[in-house]
């Protein structure tokens, strides 16, 4: 699938490709629902309906990324709420085992993600990825998600990489779809990115279930 010989560098997502993103979709499809119809004597279905059209009107902007933006939006502290429910916060199956195999081949690591600052601390203190990447690129230092045409080039600014020898792994594939767009040699998606949903089918780019499921090849 990938010709590890002429990858150097593995720029990796981090929720749903690295981490679970069940701990995402229940705090944003059932935590903060509840906080909100609490706070403002809704029903649970009235909140929910209330909170599902803001969603959509800021989905795929930097926005929808942003702690500080929902609280203001919401009236909620969300970065408190996130650590009420951060005991979900985990990492999809042997993923250190699988960066750690990176690292013994010469790969550089890098962890390219929309989360925000405050959601990106709370999950590096809880699973310590951290120790495992060379690299941490934050989309909100950039200014643009990474859906934006403009994010890669000024990725690029500030991590140069060669499109022919890099390889991108992503769970969604608007951002595959926006890599390939710049030039990208080597993109893989990963299907199971909710450990508690069905996996996603199979569309144009290679693909696995998990990360994981590289480790024979990285391996051999």
């Amino acid at each position: 699938m990938i010709d590890w010989n002429v990858v150097d560098t593995v720029f990796l997502d981090l929720d749903g490709t690295l981490l679970d993103l069940h701990f995402d979709n229940y705090f944003w499809r059932e935590h903060v629902p509840r906080r909100y119809a609490a706070a403002r004597g809704l029903s649970l279905a009235g909140a929910w309906a209330e909170l599902e059209t803001r969603y959509r009107a800021h989905e795929g902007t930097l926005a929808w990324y942003c702690v500080e933006h929902w609280s203001r939006e919401l009236g909620l502290d969300i970065a408190r709420l996130k650590r009420e429910v951060a005991h979900l916060i985990a990492m999809h199956p042997r993923v250190t085992d699988f960066l750690e195999a990176l690292a013994a081949l010469g790969k550089r690591r890098v962890l390219v993600t929309n989360a925000h600052h405050k959601s990106l601390a709370l999950k590096m203190e809880k699973t310590l990825l951290a120790e495992h990447l060379e690299q941490i690129i934050c989309s909100h230092d950039l200014g643009v998600p990474k859906e934006s045409a403009d994010f890669w080039p000024r990725l690029q600014a500030i991590e140069p990489f060669d499109r022919e020898r890099t390889l991108f792994v992503d769970d969604n594939p608007r951002m595959l779809q926006t890599a390939k767009s710049y030039g990208f040699r080597w993109l893989l998606a990963v299907l199971s990115p909710d450990s508690k949903a069905p996996a996603q089918k199979p569309g144009e780019f290679p693909a696995v279930r998990y990360c994981a499921d590289l480790l024979p090849e990285l391996s051999a």
